[in-house]
């Protein structure tokens, strides 16, 4: 009679695969972990660190993912010191994730209603679209980037009815740029920069109203150091005149959660989306938004203006979502 004899060894292999599974487990979480580490200690340290850190902090909110996934290896792992890594890092990105920037009602009665666009239209080819845009919310101020020579010429073709006075930096490809304004212009220096970033001041019912157009560099991998000086530039120009009620609109190539814009916050300046509480709506990359994607065009409004009814308008044939505000402008108080 045969009698089954238990494998000795068995045991042991399980408990060898069972360990190796932990440390791989572990190994993962403390991977993804040193990850969102580093991008989190930039924002700790209020600064935009080097590449992948600038790209990867415009996505800031998106790093929970990772940060849940290694949570989950550390259970799995029974890795304590990590699980308690991975909530403190889950804790510090709530906090971040909240909206940065000042906001509070303008002192003063009201004084004049107007409406602001602002659109990529990436290489002029969401013309036509924003040119449709434009006639159907009746904007009073229009900012408008990477209006390549065809663009400039369309809307000075379809819209000088209605926005018959403009300041622009006239070039090819990306780097022309347009103001368009129901109210008369007087022209203002632009902000330096490898793309056209007009400036000019608007008699709006006989008050001035300072705008400019941002459009910086993106931060390349290459081109990070050309992108923190032009959004530095902005911050001057913002700066140099803080007397003047300001609106500075446009393609920042920035979110909230980046030290080179949050110094321009820190000039007083206000962004109006947060104002109305959309302060986290994607507008970029507009074939994935609103579902992913990060807030980078915004218009920025000093103390003077109350913010109502910020709208995203997706429009066809441009990787970025247009941006339209209702603004009250205050005075005297």
């Amino acid at each position: 009679m045969d009698t089954a004899t238990a494998d000795p060894t068995a045991g042991d292999d399980r408990a060898g695969r069972s360990g190796r599974g932990r440390r791989s487990g572990a190994w993962c979480a403390a991977l993804l972990f040193a990850g969102v580490s580093a991008v989190v200690g930039c924002r700790i340290a209020d600064t935009d660190g080097i590449t992948p850190v600038p790209q990867l902090l415009a996505f800031l909110p998106w790093l929970l993912v990772p940060t849940a996934a290694g949570l989950l290896c550390t259970v799995l792992a029974r890795w304590w010191t990590g699980a308690v890594w991975g909530v403190a890092l889950l804790g510090l990105l709530a906090w971040y994730i909240e909206p940065y920037g000042r906001t509070g009602e303008p002192a003063g009665p009201p004084v004049a209603d107007l409406r602001v666009l602002t659109s990529n239209v990436e290489f002029g080819q969401g013309t036509g679209a924003l040119v449709d845009a434009v006639r159907r919310e009746e904007p009073d101020l229009v900012f408008v980037q990477e209006c390549e020579y065809r663009c400039a010429a369309t809307l000075r073709r379809e819209l000088a009815g209605t926005h018959p006075h403009r300041q622009a930096v006239e070039g090819g490809g990306s780097a022309g740029s347009v103001i368009l304004s129901r109210f008369p212009l007087t022209a203002r220096d632009a902000v330096p920069g490898t793309m056209g970033m007009p400036g000019a001041v608007a008699d709006v019912d006989g008050h001035p109203v300072r705008l400019q157009l941002a459009h910086p560099m993106p931060p390349l991998p290459d081109q990070v150091g050309l992108w923190q000086r032009e959004l530095g530039r902005l911050r001057e120009a913002a700066a140099a005149d803080r007397d003047t009620p300001t609106v500075l609109a446009g393609d920042f190539n920035a979110s909230q959660d980046h030290a080179a814009f949050r110094r321009i916050l820190d000039t007083g300046l206000r962004d109006a989306a947060r104002l109305d509480g959309a302060d986290r709506t994607p507008t970029w990359p507009s074939r994935t938004a609103p579902a992913f994607g990060t807030q980078i065009d915004h218009v920025l409004v000093s103390e003077e203006f109350a913010a109502h009814r910020a709208r995203f308008l997706d429009l066809p044939d441009t990787d970025h979502r247009a941006l339209v505000v209702d603004l009250t402008l205050h005075v005297g108080g």
